[in-house]
């Protein structure tokens, strides 16, 4: 018997009647080679791009914002909090909504109608308008990332599905990086409007990749949504022997990563590196590992099995954070590349793993997923900033290698666990 059906009937052991999946049709999933592949990845990396793109462009902007609104910092970073922040919550109700209307559909209208709201928010001239269009974006952005990982999961044969979501998670990488460069780069010449109309022009180009190259749904079951029935649905995700592991996972890995980030800028400015900030801006080019990283462990997973290599993305990011608390800038690049290379290969593992497990439940695991993620971001990262203030970058640094130290007993706990109940030792 194949690992991933042993898994799968673990699952259906695990959960409740509702979810066992839809039985078998006629169609074939997509293979690896085929053209329907190569289409399905085209779209779902541009769409990918434009999300993390549209969402972080406002990262470099923020000074530009106090400068022209005449508001302090802290209020400037309420226009990437308000999108982040409903995003998470939305999410939830997205992969419902999706199950409902079809996947393709949601994912279409949501990137279209956050290009549209990005080209708005060019245009406006009053920072309470300004905020209400990011927090309507963060709404509508959830579309596509509550709803693409379940649609390849549902349409990829199961030997193509750790590249296809890698190369998904990349377009994500590669998104993140490149709306917050293209901004700031267009800002510095054109100003902020035109920083963050430039990004919403990407999106309106995504939408129609999307729309165009995105293969039709061949194995949707349409399902009716049933309020009553939700907290059920979502307490039997809890009783799977893995899926709790795997959300905790999610909020450790963006919640470290997401620390790091925010706050090596300011230890680099600092003295004695002293830094100029476009250099230090340059840090994010490092995404570009994640690209790499998402789509070989995705490969690597399909060969060694999810488990073993969720942990050694974790084992990755400590050892990544060590060479980060040491004083020499060569040591700490190779750090924070490590740090990249794990981060968004444990993801893409994880995230993967997520929909394989949760059988006729995969819109709702994956949402909880992401809900978990980004709410790693919000608490983990704000919280990071108590120890930058208080400790300084040693501080931070220790803080995340406690909670990646939890994460590697995670991914070790959820290896050992799935060992006992399947009996492989490689479990996929």
């Amino acid at each position: 018997m194949e690992p991933d059906r042993t898994d799968a009937m673990a699952c259906r052991d695990s959960l409740p009647p509702l979810a066992v999946p839809a039985p078998a049709d006629d169609h074939p999933h997509i293979q690896q080679h085929s053209a329907d592949f190569r289409r399905a990845v085209l779209a779902l990396f541009m769409a990918g791009f434009a999300t993390f793109g549209v969402l972080y462009c406002v990262q470099p902007l923020l000074p530009g914002f106090s400068n022209h609104f005449g508001i302090s910092a802290s209020n400037s970073a309420l226009a990437l909090s308000a999108s982040t922040g409903v995003l998470a919550v939305a999410m939830l109700v997205a992969g419902i909504v999706s199950d409902r209307v079809g996947r393709r559909p949601v994912m279409v209208a949501s990137l279209l109608s956050s290009a549209l709201l990005t080209l708005g928010t060019a245009l406006t001239d009053d920072w309470n308008t300004l905020l209400v269009l990011r927090t309507l974006l963060g709404l509508s952005l959830s579309g596509v990332p509550a709803v693409a990982m379940t649609w390849l999961v549902e349409e990829m044969d199961s030997r193509a599905l750790g590249l296809a979501m890698g190369l998904y998670i990349g377009g994500n990488a590669v998104g993140g990086m490149s709306g917050r460069l293209i901004a700031g780069v267009v800002a510095d010449h054109w100003g902020w409007r035109a920083g963050i109309a430039a990004v919403g022009v990407i999106a309106l180009l995504a939408t129609v990749a999307l729309w165009t190259q995105l293969p039709a749904s061949r194995h949707f079951r349409a399902k009716r949504a049933e309020p009553a029935q939700l907290p059920a649905r979502f307490a039997g995700l809890f009783r799977d022997a893995a899926l709790p592991w795997l959300f905790a996972c999610g909020f450790l890995l963006l919640g470290v990563f997401v620390t790091l980030y925010n706050y090596l800028g300011y230890h680099l400015l600092a003295p004695p590196y002293g830094l100029s900030q476009t250099v230090v801006g340059l840090i994010f080019t490092v995404y570009l590992v994640g690209s790499v990283s998402s789509a070989w462990m995705g490969q690597l997973a399909n060969r060694m099995g999810r488990a073993p290599v969720l942990a050694l993305s974790f084992g990755l990011v400590l050892l990544g954070v060590l060479l980060l608390a040491l004083p020499w800038l060569l040591v700490m690049a190779m750090g924070i590349a490590l740090v990249t290379f794990g981060f968004f290969g444990g993801h893409s593992v994880a995230s993967s793993w997520v929909g394989v497990r949760a059988g006729g439940l995969r819109a709702e695991a994956s949402a909880l997923y992401l809900f978990s993620y980004y709410l790693g971001s919000s608490v983990l990262g704000a919280l990071g900033g108590v120890f930058y203030t208080h400790w300084g970058w040693a501080g931070v640094c220790g803080f995340c290698l406690v909670l990646t130290l939890a994460g590697v007993g995670a991914a070790w706990r959820l290896w050992r666990r799935l060992e006992d109940t399947t009996g492989l030792l490689l479990v996929r």
